[in-house]
This record gives structure tokens, sequence and C-alpha cells, in this order.
């Protein structure tokens, strides 16, 4: 059996990592992982983080199963924090599972969606995420993609957009970034999040809104607005969330999926399916990073120290924006790079050719994906002079 295999090639954003811990470039820079990181290039625990593991620590009492659903209290706080004071919680229509992560949490929606309509299709962005399409792939959903970023321009396609998710049918689902984009970092404004729901009404789609970084734009509040704006809008949709980002609980794999029914009755219809896809995939999710995060939000004191810790984060990602422009006008670069600055999130484009990506990575030891995406958080004070002075000699 395993003699018929044959090698497959690295993941592109993990390859890209391995390559550049063996680097011996003194000066080297990996802005390709998806992952926060500080001025030292250090992705730290949260210090609300340890005091809410010191308290499980002390107080946990049982290793047991939670059950397929996961932990009621972290399934609660997080539904809340994704959406609010909304009516849909408040007129008992969604229904969350804890999943292990982010990812675990698309998988159990693609599942979920293959079990509601075999042969459905999925609409994602043209560009997204690189595990989209894998993920819902393998779950056994057709995945097609929508005009989403315009490379020549560098800012939002949003007529194509539109008239893309016009013509889909109402059998599909459509993927939809919540914030912070990945990985153009270009977001739907206000206006332009009323006028998708308007379309996702009218023409019946499931919206599968990814919140994988709430608070990593503007604001906790802010950055659920699209998401909060279709769930007023439509009956039925589906939330993935992660916790990977904003607690910073990366390899604790901790996310959560929440779908929206009509009502309470088609609501427990949903939960009992939901649950049935967990079983038979990865049975019950993982209990630590839950309990970390309930843990957080059931105490306004921990919950202030949260908020103020993503901030710092948030800020330092949009200094690192306006810095890396600055910088490239610094050393001498006269193309506008100042789109970069009016996106949100860790990601952008530099929209630079192949050509140009390669030598930044074999002469100068600067790490980035082959479609010219940079990680900011991976940006600093300290690198990013010899950084622009790069791209500089790459232009």
């Amino acid at each position: 059996m395993f003699s018929k295999l044959t090698q497959l090639p690295a993941d592109p954003i993990l390859g890209l990592s391995v390559k550049f811990k063996a680097d011996l470039n003194p000066n080297k820079i990996d802005l390709g992982a998806g992952i926060y990181k500080d001025e030292n290039g250090d992705t730290p625990v949260l210090s609300c983080v340890k005091i809410a593991e010191r308290f499980r620590l002390e107080n946990e009492k049982s290793k047991a199963y939670l059950g397929s659903a996961g932990s009621a209290l972290f399934n609660e706080k997080i539904t809340a924090l994704m959406l609010g004071d909304h009516q849909v919680i408040r007129e008992n229509r969604i229904r969350t599972v804890s999943t292990p992560g982010g990812t675990g949490a698309l998988r159990t929606a693609g599942e979920f969606i293959k079990t509601c309509t075999p042969g459905a299709t999925i609409w994602v962005s043209n560009p997204t995420w690189a595990n989209h399409q894998g993920v819902f792939t393998a779950a056994g959903l057709n995945v097609k993609t929508y005009p989403y970023y315009d490379y020549e321009n560098k800012c939002l396609d949003f007529e194509g957009m539109a008239a893309a998710l016009k013509q889909v049918s109402k059998d599909d689902a459509v993927l939809l970034h919540a914030c912070c984009h990945n990985p153009s970092g270009m977001d739907l404004n206000k206006e332009q999040w009323q006028q998708v729901a308007d379309i996702a009404n009218q023409v019946g789609f499931i919206p599968v809104v990814d919140m994988a970084y709430q608070g990593f734009g503007e604001d906790l509040d802010a950055d659920a607005f699209g998401l909060r704006l279709m769930a007023d809008t439509v009956d039925q949709m589906i939330i993935c969330g992660s916790c990977s980002k904003n607690f910073g609980l990366y390899r604790e794999r901790i996310g959560a999926c929440s779908i929206i029914g009509k009502n309470a009755i088609s609501a427990d219809i949903i939960s009992s399916v939901l649950l049935s896809v967990v079983r038979v995939n990865y049975s019950m999710p993982p209990a630590h990073g839950a309990a970390i995060v309930e843990t957080i939000l059931d105490s306004a004191e921990l919950t202030t120290q949260w908020h103020g810790e993503l901030k710092e984060m948030r800020d330092r990602i949009n200094g690192m924006r306006q810095l890396l422009v600055d910088q490239l006008v610094a050393n001498g670069v006269t193309r506008d790079f100042s789109f970069i600055t009016k996106q949100n999130g860790m990601f952008s484009f530099l929209g630079i050719d192949q050509t140009q990506v390669q030598r930044l990575q074999g002469e100068f030891g600067i790490y980035i994906v082959g479609s010219s995406r940079i990680s900011l958080a991976g940006i600093s004070p300290d690198n990013v002079d010899y950084l622009t002075q790069s791209i500089a000699k790459v232009l």
C-alpha cells in the first residue's frame, strides 16, 4: 500500500519557514509565517494567559471528556465575543461547538455543508488563505473563486466581487473574511458589507464567515461589524472563529464553529447534525485552550488586561505598516507603496514579481511567499532599514 505513495511538495508557507531556519545569513528576516511576533522576533505568551493557566492548574479537578461540543462556558463566551449582544443569541438561534483551532472550525463547517448538500460548492475569494481550498476540498466540497483583490491597482475589486456573488446558486456557500483579509489585508467597508449581506439575502446562499483575526484590525467590535450585520440580514449562516491570534494560543489549537438557524427548533436540529459531524471527525475537542479563554472572558479584570495586550499587538502591526512605507521612501524607492497603510491585519502584498521575491531570498535572506505576501509582524525597527534597502535593490 505505502509503496504506491509519491513525494508531495512541502506546504509553501511551512516550507519557507524550514528554509529560513537553515539560512546562515545573520540579517535574515522571516516575513512568511502568519504568526504574531514582537519587536524581538518572539511570539510571547500573554500575561493574562499565564494567569489563566495558573488558575487552571490550581483548580482543574478532572481530565474527563467534555463532550463533542466542548466546554459550554467557552462556547457561550466565544459566541458573545464574536456576535456581541445579538438578537440571534437572545432568540436562541445559534449553536456553537469548540474545535481544534480555526482550521478545525473550517473543516467542521465544510463537513456540515457536505452533510446538508452532498456535492455542494463553496466560493472563496481570489486570493484567499492558502489552506482554505485544501480544507474544503478534503471535506468533500467543490471550491470555486470570486474576484476580490485588484492586483494592478492594489485595491478591492468590489464590483467584480458583487457581480460574481449575484450569480452564485442558492444551494452554494460563500466564504467571507470577517476582517484582516488573508493574504491581501483589504477589507470590506461598512457600505460594502451591507451590499454583500443584501446579495446573500436575495440569492439565498449560505455565508460562511471566517473570523481568524478579531481585534487585529481596528478593535474587537469594529472587526466584527460585517459578521454581525450579516447575522442581522440572513436567516442562516456559519461562523468559524479562532483564538490563535488574538489570544496568542497558536499551539493550543482552540477555535469555534457556530451555526445560526431560522429559529430555536431549527438550531436544535442543526446542533444534532453538527455534533454528529464532530463525533466521527475528532470526537472531542481539546480542553486546555478553551479553559484559558473562558477564564479570561469570565473575569472582568483579566478581560481588561487582555484588551490592553491585544491593543499592543494591534498597534505594533499598524505601526510597522507605516514605518515600512516611510522607510521605503527614505531609501529612495519611488514606487507608491502607500496602499499598505490602508490595509488591516498582519498581511499585505508587496506587488513585486517572483524573480524579485527569489532575489530577496537568495541574496538578502528575506523570506516571503511567492505571491509577494508579507507578514507585517516580522518587521521591527531593528530590521526595517535592511529590509527596505533590500527591496530597493531588487526593484
